[in-house]
């Protein structure tokens, strides 16, 4: 069965899962899974950097890495992973924004036999080529200007356990022949290296564009796309699967400090009538917000109204958009969100809903240009 749902995923079609009961305990069902508690500690990036480091896996950390689903959308996905976890096979997660691309990747971990090596997270869209290459692949002293001392990468730190690439179609185009290389022959050479070292890495990578695509168009390997193509899972957005949001609301008051608090009937009508485009991470927004303004001991739709959108107060919002060609507004916008970030370029990219590599690439064209160019 295991064989067909893969293959049927992998055309695109949707797959016929056997129909069971629901379990009237989800905890005991099966799609409950709680974070790594046979590891002293994960790797993931920490804020800003698209580097690996190790830190401590927190209580906070390992509750926050729960996988919780019994609708049909979910079994689906559920049913996937558990044999899929078992193999060696590179996965690949597609799906929208904030719907648990990570949870998944670390449930494959703690589900397959490297449960017991590390779990390292690797952020393709956060770097530029040159800092892709020393972090996925590691560098010898002298490398590169500033290259101090030799550094292990992300594949050698991942060795024995899991690679997470997460939103792996902004890894830069002259980067990907290198990945392409390391997942077809189990190897890498360091920036600056003159011999290959062998590694001992599961991959799983996660995007929310479709890479089918992006390779027809040119804006991806097409090689590197059918290497990850092997194992697609493609997770469905929470509109799709409102039936769990009962289920998530239970779970993320809990992460967010308030197991004891209600929801009363109205309220989760509410919450489960919209259409959440930012899926889960939104929907814990949401929870986070209304937590407060509570009052009392039930939540209850007066307190799920959304924060008011600030006015805009910026250079941009004066500007008179009418007759001003895309570039000047494109470099306004971008100016005036470094402003609000401080120069922070990271998360200015994020504000602006593009990778920090597109960012860095149009200041690069800025500075080639003067302002109100062409």
């Amino acid at each position: 069965m295991t064989a067909k749902l893969v293959a049927s995923l992998a055309c695109g079609s949707a797959p016929e899962v056997p129909r069971t009961p629901l379990a009237s305990n989800v905890k005991d069902s099966g799609f409950w899974l709680e974070g790594a508690h046979s590891v002293e500690a994960i790797e993931e990036p920490w804020p800003g950097s698209g580097s690996a480091r190790r830190r401590p896996a927190s209580a906070a950390t390992r509750g926050a890495r729960r996988l919780v689903g019994q609708s049909a959308a979910m079994r689906q996905v559920l049913e996937l992973i558990e044999p899929l976890a078992r193999a060696e096979v590179t996965i690949t997660l597609i799906g929208e924004t904030g719907t648990g691309k990570d949870v998944l990747a670390r449930a494959v971990h703690e589900r397959s036999p490297r449960r017991s090596g590390p779990f390292v997270v690797f952020d393709c869209g956060s770097v530029t080529q040159r800092v892709a290459d020393s972090e996925l692949f590691g560098r010898e002293r002298g490398a590169f200007s500033g290259a101090i001392s030799a550094q292990r990468g992300v594949f050698e730190r991942a060795s024995g356990g899991t690679l997470f690439l997460d939103e792996i179609s902004e890894l830069p185009l002259e980067v990907q022949p290198r990945l392409l290389r390391a997942l077809s022959e189990a190897s890498i050479r360091r920036v600056g290296g003159m011999r290959d070292l062998a590694v001992d890495v599961r991959v799983v990578a996660a995007t929310k564009r479709d890479l089918q695509a992006d390779a027809c168009a040119g804006r991806f390997r097409e090689d590197l796309y059918f290497r990850l193509a092997a194992a697609v899972v493609p997770i469905p957005p929470l509109r799709d699967r409102s039936q769990d949001i009962p289920l998530l609301i239970e779970c993320l008051l809990e992460d967010l400090g308030h197991p004891s608090v209600r929801v009363s009937a109205a309220a989760l009508e509410h919450l489960s009538n919209q259409s959440f485009p930012g899926n889960v991470r939104e929907l814990k927004n949401n929870l986070a917000y209304a937590l407060a303004f509570l009052d009392g001991p039930t939540l209850e739709p007066r307190h799920l109204a959304s924060p008011a959108t600030p006015p805009a107060s910026s250079s941009l919002a004066r500007l008179p958009l009418g007759g001003l060609k895309l570039d000047v507004i494109e470099r306004a916008a971008i100016e005036q969100t470094l402003g609000q970030t401080g120069g922070n370029k990271v998360r200015a990219a994020q504000l602006l809903g593009i990778a920090p590599s597109t960012l860095y690439e149009k200041l690069k064209k800025f500075q080639q240009e003067p302002t109100g160019s062409k």
